[in-house]
């Protein structure tokens, strides 16, 4: 999976290649866009975290800060990986217009993601 989430010191690194990832892991559901992160390590709802995340072809990490809405734990049925889900902060908006950019046109039937 293209999906690799990485631990450093507390902060999260997500490195997100293309197009059917991204579909996977974007939370358009969440106010102000969310996104799901595959980690086997323990988190709380509310808990903030810090994350960089490198997107497609954007030549830069883009910092990310947010609050965990979503636990999938390990032993998750359904063969759902396990993770968490962030909310992004309403100053993320200028990545939600990425993300959102990079998947129009995407059709959403039929199509599973991370979360639902």
């Amino acid at each position: 999976m293209s999906i690799i989430p990485r631990i450093s010191h507390g902060i999260l690194s997500l490195n997100i290649d293309n197009k059917e990832n991204l579909y996977k892991a974007y939370m358009p559901f969440v106010t102000n866009g969310g996104l799901f992160i595959p980690t086997t390590r323990s988190y709380q709802l509310g808990e903030e975290v810090f994350m960089l995340l490198m997107l497609m072809d954007e030549p830069d990490k883009i910092p990310v800060t947010g609050k965990v809405i979503w636990v999938t734990p390990k032993a998750a049925q359904g063969g759902r990986v396990p993770g968490i889900g962030i909310q992004l902060s309403s100053d993320d908006s200028s990545l939600v217009n990425k993300i959102e950019t990079y998947l129009a046109g995407m059709s959403s039937s039929g199509r599973r993601t991370n979360t639902l």
